[in-house]
């Protein structure tokens, strides 16, 4: 599932007047455009969505997580407590402030739909594809060891 902005087209090319065509360009792996060129395209951010309140019984949160990934299965991993949920994904967006605005969201937008906690956004963190895979090879990124899905902390 792609998101587009509100007023923009779902097209990464936008709109093209006069029938103007787009060429086609290779880009090999971790080749960048140069500056100012495709600025516009998405853009993968690695996203985690840190939220905190009262205690709550850890089956209703489960199931409330498990429900938010269903209903969104871009979620990777999930961890939670009683008073407490980490909730790890990628987006794909413009910029960071795009990417951040989604997340800022995503909590409260699916409270009722998921029947998540009415907890609090706590943390955010927003890292580009690059800046993660450099993490994960100096071995200081997100922990490996926890399997995509809902898992206790």
């Amino acid at each position: 599932m792609r998101r587009v902005r509100p007023g923009t087209t779902a097209s990464r090319g936008g709109d093209r007047a006069g029938g103007e065509e787009r060429a086609l360009t290779a880009v090999a792996a971790g080749d960048r455009f140069p500056a100012g060129e495709d600025d516009d395209l998405p853009r993968l951010w690695h996203v985690t969505l840190s939220v905190s309140g009262a205690p709550a019984p850890v089956t209703e949160v489960r199931r409330a997580l498990e429900q938010l990934a269903h209903d969104h299965p871009f979620l990777l991993t999930s961890r939670y407590a009683e008073d407490h949920a980490e909730i790890r994904y990628w987006e794909e967006a413009r910029d960071l402030h795009d990417a951040a605005a989604v997340a800022l969201r995503l909590w409260g937008e699916h409270r009722q739909t998921a029947g998540l906690p009415p907890w609090e956004i706590v943390g955010l963190e927003v890292i580009d594809r690059p800046t993660y895979h450099q993490r994960v090879a100096a071995g200081y990124g997100p922990v490996l060891a926890t399997p995509v899905g809902v898992h206790p902390f």
